[in-house]
């Protein structure tokens, strides 16, 4: 594709955005960010007030669905009514995870496999199945996924989620490398941790201030910032930038 330019306040307007686990947390603030930017906005959650969430945050141009993103049916479900709704997909964000963690020794079976079924593999379900959307559509689009800063250290008790995370930055490469002919950027954005309301509380204290000072810039990150760097890899200033993992860490894995 020609380079065209792109407008400087990075816009998104009337751009069709899905992003999974939307309605907490990072996603969130994407999804509030990109409402903001004039975009329309589908929240795929499985939080029961999803609904409410998408009017709360905006009552025309956002809606919440229901959905499990684990079962094929749910996503095709799910898929079909923002088609419906908004009549096509530009941008898609996997921000939907889990964090299930113990130590390598006693991990059990089914954390690992709960991590591996939505961090890794509804992520990918998710991909192929807006990315076919995206390909018929002819338009081109966006995926941006949400990776770790787990995926490229190591961490204590993390090993499911690193796996999957690491995962996720491999994936990310491959789909971006198939799918550049079809003008579809994929890219992952790799965070430390994340001062949700669920970031605050397991790191507060003593815990969070010891790793605090393994960061060169001495602090935790904001969903606000994730949303920042999310908004940039959905606009047409990124047009040339594919395959990446953006690493959000204040520092922390360039030691």
């Amino acid at each position: 594709m020609e380079y065209k330019g792109f407008d400087h306040s990075f816009n998104i307007t009337n751009r069709i955005a899905v992003i999974t686990g939307g309605a907490n947390g990072i996603g969130r603030a994407i999804a509030k960010l990109y409402l903001e930017k004039k975009a329309n906005v589908a929240i795929l959650d499985l939080n029961e007030n999803v609904r409410d969430i998408a009017k709360e945050l905006h009552p025309e141009n956002a809606i919440g669905i229901s959905c499990d993103i684990t079962h094929n049916e749910s996503i095709d479900e799910a898929i079909q009514t923002v088609l419906d709704q908004f009549g096509k997909i530009d941008i898609l964000v996997n921000c939907a995870g889990v964090a299930l963690l113990d130590d390598a020794e006693n991990l059990s079976a089914s954390y690992w496999q709960k991590t591996m079924d939505l961090n890794l593999t509804a992520s990918f379900t998710m991909c192929q199945k807006v990315g076919n959307v995206m390909i018929k559509q002819g338009t081109g689009g966006k995926i941006i996924n949400m990776a770790s800063q787990a995926a490229i250290i190591a961490l204590d008790n993390h090993v499911a989620y690193s796996a999957s995370k690491a995962a996720i930055v491999s994936m990310t490469k491959s789909l971006a490398y198939e799918w550049a002919q079809f003008n579809i950027n994929v890219n992952a954005i790799s965070p430390t941790v994340v001062l949700t309301e669920l970031g605050k509380k397991a790191w507060a204290g003593e815990k969070g201030e010891k790793a605090k000072q393994e960061i060169p810039l001495g602090r935790f990150g904001y969903p606000e910032e994730v949303a920042a760097t999310a908004l940039f890899l959905a606009s047409d200033a990124t047009n040339l930038i594919t395959g990446e993992n953006i690493v959000m860490d204040g520092g922390n894995t360039i030691k």
